[in-house]
């Protein structure tokens, strides 16, 4: 095979999807993350945006990007260990440790680089780290770079991992890394047993927090605080690309743990650190979920009603807390149906297939805002039930 014969059958792939009326991606909204966006001149209901609390749009949140961008420019065209660290870095750093009860935080440019970042930099020859199988790629490829030997456990399955641990109790360390909610069906981790098996085979636990912070939790702060464990976690991660309505994430950990990383995890050292303009982001964000409780009320309330409406259409839907809300379909073909009916009826949603589910596991992935009236969501479930009869789905 040559070398860009993969490339011309991906185009094949991807032409072949239109055609069919099967592809959803790469589609241009405007804006891309309010409740109503517009494609192509229509207007559009977004179910299928993670901007939970719609600081995207936020007046502060935006009034902060802007004031950081006359003050301090475009970017800092360095790295953090060499020029690229400024003032704004610093605060977001120590306001991120307090958010999650940690003694530091360290910033890196994206959440994909969080994960893989830290974890080639905390594992090696000699380490196993256990990985649910449903971890995010960033976690994945993070595992397969680390030259740590990988084991992977059955999903949110404590017997697997313990299963795990044992065969891994001669290894020099053990890392179990694992999602705090994941990201396609909305389940949260099982903490508290986790780290009950962490501390009986003497393993530390990351957590990714990507979709947990700003949404779980009494004041947002995550999943931790959703079971009153903040503090109890070695290494706690997240990105900024949901909640905090824009680019880069963190790991929160002691003292040690931080300043080992910003001086030995290569995607912090050789990538540009986060623009000012980023960083002032999330600090306006914290800001407005510490100011604006009511945006995590509304986020919910949203959320149980999107849930109870359409359970109550005949929709079969998997169990979560969260404010992802997955329909399970169980077949692909029926998935692209189902979103291509939604889509002519004015709402965006995310189909998901295999490989980012089971075979058997398709789902159309529904996201909900706080910033969604109850009308607009009324109008949504009324055009679900349409496009659920047309597709065969109820």
């Amino acid at each position: 095979m040559g070398l860009f014969d993969k490339c011309r059958e991906t185009v094949g792939r991807v032409e072949y999807t239109k055609t069919a009326g099967q592809y959803f991606y790469l589609r241009v909204f405007e804006p891309p993350a309010t409740p109503v966006v517009k494609m192509a001149g229509r207007e559009m209901l977004m179910l299928g945006s993670n901007n939970y609390l719609g600081l995207a749009n936020h007046p502060k949140v935006v009034q902060a990007a802007v004031q950081a961008l006359k003050e301090y420019g475009t970017g800092a065209c360095s790295s953090r260990i060499l020029t690229g660290s400024g003032p704004l870095h610093d605060r977001l750093e120590k306001e991120l440790a307090r958010f999650k009860g940690t003694e530091a935080a360290v910033l890196f440019s994206t959440g994909f680089m969080t994960m893989t970042g830290a974890i080639t930099a905390l594992t090696g020859e000699g380490d196993v780290i256990l990985s649910d199988e449903l971890n995010h790629a960033s976690i994945v490829d993070g595992c397969r770079l680390s030259r740590a030997v990988v084991r992977v456990y059955r999903h949110n399955d404590m017997v697997s991992l313990e299963k795990a641990l044992v065969r891994a109790r001669s290894a020099r360390g053990r890392l179990i890394v694992t999602d705090g909610v994941f990201s396609m069906r909305g389940a949260v981790a099982n903490l508290p047993e986790i780290r009950r098996l962490a501390d009986r085979h003497d393993a530390a636990l990351m957590v990714d927090d990507a979709h947990g912070s700003g949404v779980l939790g009494e004041h947002g702060r995550g999943v931790l605080e959703h079971y009153g464990m903040e503090g109890r976690v070695e290494l706690v991660c997240g990105t900024f690309s949901k909640t905090f309505a824009t680019t880069g994430g963190f790991v929160a950990a002691s003292r040690e743990v931080v300043t080992y990383l910003s001086h030995a995890a290569r995607p912090f050292i050789f990538t540009a650190s986060p623009a000012p303009v980023t960083v002032a982001t999330v600090l306006a964000g914290l800001e407005v979920l510490a100011e604006e409780p009511g945006l995590l009320a509304d986020l919910h309330r949203n959320a149980r009603f999107m849930k109870e409406e359409l359970g109550a259409a005949g929709f079969r839907l998997e169990p979560t807390i969260t404010p992802i809300v997955p329909i399970l379909i169980g077949s692909d073909e029926k998935t692209f149906q189902m979103a291509g009916r939604l889509e002519d009826e004015g709402v965006i949603v995310n189909p998901i297939v295999p490989p980012a589910v089971s075979s058997e596991g398709s789902l159309i992935r529904v996201s909900v805002m706080a910033t969604f009236t109850l009308d607009q969501l009324g109008l949504a479930v009324e055009r679900f039930k349409k496009a659920g009869r047309l597709a065969g789905v109820i």
